[in-house]
């Protein structure tokens, strides 16, 4: 049985935010997403160097949107998670939730 593989934090919130804007998923979306709810500003670079490890591990996969002319004649990637992503999702929650039970933070950020 192969290992499922970790997840940084950043990939943690790249897949999240995959999943939140399923089917419409693409660069500018899931920065935006992450920004909504963690109100850390990532720069564009960031996002789209976790997009390309996470497809280069089979955790996504892509696909090319119409050619607008708004975009100056560019299609848009669009990304969806994977059955292997998910899994590794799961099991990179699961483990932040086991660490996390039952503590007390001090200042009551738990």
């Amino acid at each position: 049985m192969s290992k499922i593989p970790d997840l940084t934090l950043k990939e943690q919130q790249v897949l999240l935010a995959i999943v939140i804007q399923h089917p419409n998923a693409y660069g500018v979306s899931i920065r935006d997403e992450i920004k909504k709810r963690t109100e850390r500003d990532e720069s564009f670079g960031s996002i789209y160097a976790v997009l390309e490890r996470l497809e280069d591990r089979g955790m996504i996969s892509s696909r090319e949107g119409e050619v607008k002319a708004a975009r100056g004649g560019r299609k848009k990637q669009y990304f969806t998670i994977t059955s292997p992503g998910q899994m590794a999702l799961q099991a990179s929650l699961r483990a932040v939730d086991a660490m996390r039970g039952g503590i007390e933070i001090e200042g009551g950020l738990a």
